[in-house]
């Protein structure tokens, strides 16, 4: 007993250091460990869902140190910063979107990348992060909830990038854009009234909108949610495999690599928006349920910082970054099991792709920043 008494001083002492570095480097631990977790989760699943490239691992793991680079930078940087910054990094990506409709590369029907110095990069990729931004330091400061000029001001801000990347077309992105600076409005108190007209507005105008704004193949996804069994072959094809792999996998799944829905390639993108049927077919219903555990952690970790923050914008931004990676987990599982229409949309943390989890981890590194906002802080 005595030598267990002496130890754990030590053990104690240790702990306290660790959180002291986390406290000093401006780092969530909690948080932290969390996505980390479900990183390495997603690097196993990519192995399989690749086709067993060991390449495809590397390269994810390299995008994912330079994304937990960029989150421990965006963590350094003072609340108040960001605040001063907001406007600034907003017009630089609106302008980044308007030189990608003059001069955008294309792939694939669209034109949403720009190439600079042999690096390919999606602008509409940094309006993620802007657009809370923008939109919390717009209304931060001007008497909450906001009046009605507020309220339209708060809209043109959305419009405008949203309404560039539409036309590139890239419809999800462009809705999920939107969504994140109008949960900003939403978490400023904005009036019930205002909520009612809006959705007021949007079931009248679905009718023109399906007319007039929407390209032939986005019509055509949403015929597909809707009878998928109507094009087998065709845009049928995705949702029905996604479909056959996730209930394949029963409750425990077909094992790690055995799958055969992935590994025999009838799975479509399983490497990027339709890994998580991968997850499903080869972990089953229990993987599924742990990762969606782990990010409930992960959400509730950011309300509760988003709760705490002792500034108005703190607040602003870590709720909307919070509320808007629950989109993209809401909108990707719901894409892949046919209940919404496939919208491109990768899963967090989990999918392929180098962009868009370096953006992702930077919003975190934001979020770790109101998390570590001196107390003492003036709010705003």
């Amino acid at each position: 007993m005595g030598d267990y008494v002496r130890q754990m001083p030590g053990e104690r002492a240790g702990l306290q250091d660790s959180a002291s570095l986390a406290r000093r480097l401006h780092l969530d631990l909690p948080l932290l460990l969390l996505l980390l977790v479900v990183a390495g989760l997603g690097l196993v699943v990519l192995y399989s869902a690749s086709g067993q490239q060991l390449g495809a691992v590397i390269r994810q793991a390299q995008y994912l140190l330079v994304a937990c680079t960029v989150l421990l930078v965006a963590a350094q940087i003072d609340v108040q910063r960001y605040a001063r910054w907001a406007p600034w990094l907003y017009a630089g990506g609106v302008l980044l979107l308007v030189a990608v409709v003059f001069f955008g590369v294309g792939a694939k029907g669209a034109q949403r990348w720009l190439s600079i110095g042999g690096f390919r990069f999606q602008p509409s990729e940094i309006m993620k992060l802007c657009m809370p931004l923008m939109m919390a330091w717009f209304l931060a400061g001007r008497g909450l909830p906001p009046r009605f000029t507020l309220v339209l001001g708060s809209l043109a801000i959305v419009i405008l990038p949203a309404g560039l990347i539409l036309v590139q077309p890239d419809l999800g992105t462009s809705l999920l854009i939107a969504a994140s600076g109008l949960f900003v409005l939403f978490l400023a108190g904005i009036g019930w009234r205002y909520i009612g007209g809006a959705v007021l507005l949007a079931v009248l105008s679905a009718w023109p909108a399906w007319m007039y704004l929407l390209k032939d193949y986005q019509r055509q996804r949403i015929l597909t949610l809707l009878d998928p069994e109507s094009d087998k072959l065709g845009a049928g094809w995705n949702i029905i495999q996604s479909k056959t792999a996730i209930g394949s996998g029963g409750w425990e799944g077909k094992g790690w690599l055995q799958g055969t829905q992935s590994q025999l390639d009838f799975l479509p993108e399983g490497h990027t928006d339709f890994i998580i049927a991968v997850l499903a077919e080869e972990f089953g219903l229990r993987g599924v349920l742990i990762l969606l555990a782990l990010y409930l952690l992960i959400l509730l970790r950011g309300f509760w910082i988003a709760a705490n923050a002792p500034s108005t914008f703190g607040r602003l931004v870590a709720g909307s970054l919070t509320l808007t990676f629950f989109v993209y987990i809401f909108v990707n599982m719901g894409m892949v099991a046919g209940l919404l229409p496939v919208v491109g949309v990768p899963l967090p943390l989990v999918s392929a792709g180098g962009t868009s989890l370096v953006t992702l981890m930077a919003g975190f590194g934001v979020l770790m920043a109101v998390a570590t906002e001196p107390r003492t802080v003036i709010p705003r």
